[in-house]
């Protein structure tokens, strides 16, 4: 029964956040936003908020593993995404076919799992009011590099040009876009606690552990409407889009762990989850800097199709996985 609950509450939360991703399309385009923007703060934000829904739900259940590994896992998962994008479309070299332009992205990713890691591994005590000191600096390094993401966009450092997108006569308003964007997040606020509330059911009877279920499982259904935007996006040409949408969900899920601090009122957040939360960011490093040397190399290697670094982040990411569950994470 616990896998039925999953199950339908999954194909509502994906359903709902691909409306979202699709509303949130609507009001980029109507207000005439960059490619770089969209995917990167706009979309990604939108895509992400399932992930940050969960976390705050798995909270009121008790269980902060299970949003540590949520949002930890999700930016190993928007990595694994990111190579699956790129051989399923692998007429164009989407990691190269971008170039410079989500290395900040990526860049700062890498910089705040780094900082999240120090974090979980110093024990620090510092606090304002029940929040982490370390939570609220993550917060201001996130929008300081956002400020600097945006100002490069608009100061023309892109290599590729943005997708300008001019709506046609049936293409639907801003108001129609906000309205359906605001009921798809009502939708998800519904129904995310109670997929929150099977993954938990499902950590128990697997033995598995709140924090691998939320790592590999949660993680990754919450993640799914990432992939179909970045796939969308690639359809019609917006390789910006794509990339800056899966490597702006990583960044943006990491102001949910500096945000989630807010709402767990038993202390640091970082100081509660399972310290082997550090190997996951690590993790999540380690593919985020693959990719970004995928995104930045010049030269190609292929095995018949298929690009040597694409497969080689989907090993790593299995590989991780292993590692994850071996050492029992989250038990």
């Amino acid at each position: 029964m616990v896998w039925i609950k999953f199950l339908l509450s999954a194909i509502v939360v994906i359903v709902a956040a691909i409306k979202l991703a699709e509303y949130g399309d609507v009001i980029a385009v109507r207000t005439k936003l960059g490619g770089v923007f969209v995917g990167t703060i706009f979309l990604a934000g939108a895509t992400s908020l399932p992930e940050l829904i969960a976390s705050v739900s798995a909270f009121r259940t008790g269980v902060p593993n299970l949003a540590a590994g949520n949002l930890f896992g999700s930016n190993m998962v928007n990595v694994l995404l990111l190579a699956l994008v790129d051989l399923i479309t692998f007429q164009v070299p989407l990691m190269r076919k971008v170039a410079i332009n989500h290395a900040l992205t990526a860049t700062l990713t890498t910089i705040l799992m780094l900082m999240a890691a120090i974090a979980i591994m110093g024990d620090f005590h510092s606090t304002i009011g029940w929040v982490g000191t370390d939570s609220l600096i993550i917060i201001a390094v996130y929008f300081g590099g956002i400020w600097l993401i945006q100002r490069e966009s608009n100061g023309g450092g892109a290599v590729t040009a943005a997708v300008t997108i001019e709506p046609g006569p049936e293409f639907p308003s801003l108001t129609k876009g906000a309205v359906g964007f605001a009921a798809a997040a009502g939708v998800l606020t519904l129904v995310v606690p109670l997929l929150v509330d099977a993954s938990s059911e499902i950590a128990v009877i697997t033995k598995l552990g709140t924090g691998f279920v939320g790592t590999a499982l949660l993680s990754v259904v919450t993640s799914l409407p990432e992939l179909l935007a970045a796939l969308a996006a690639v359809r019609m040409g917006a390789y910006d889009m794509a990339v800056g949408n899966l490597f702006g969900s990583s960044v943006f899920n990491m102001l949910g762990v500096g945000a989630a601090d807010f709402f767990y009122t038993d202390g640091r957040f970082l100081a509660a989850i399972d310290p082997n939360f550090a190997l996951v960011a690590l993790l999540g490093m380690l593919l985020t800097n693959m990719a970004l040397l995928g995104n930045l190399a010049r030269v190609e290697r292929k095995i018949l199709f298929l690009e040597l670094d694409t497969l080689a982040i989907i090993v790593v990411y299995l590989l991780g996985m292993y590692l994850l569950w071996a050492r029992g994470i989250g038990l």
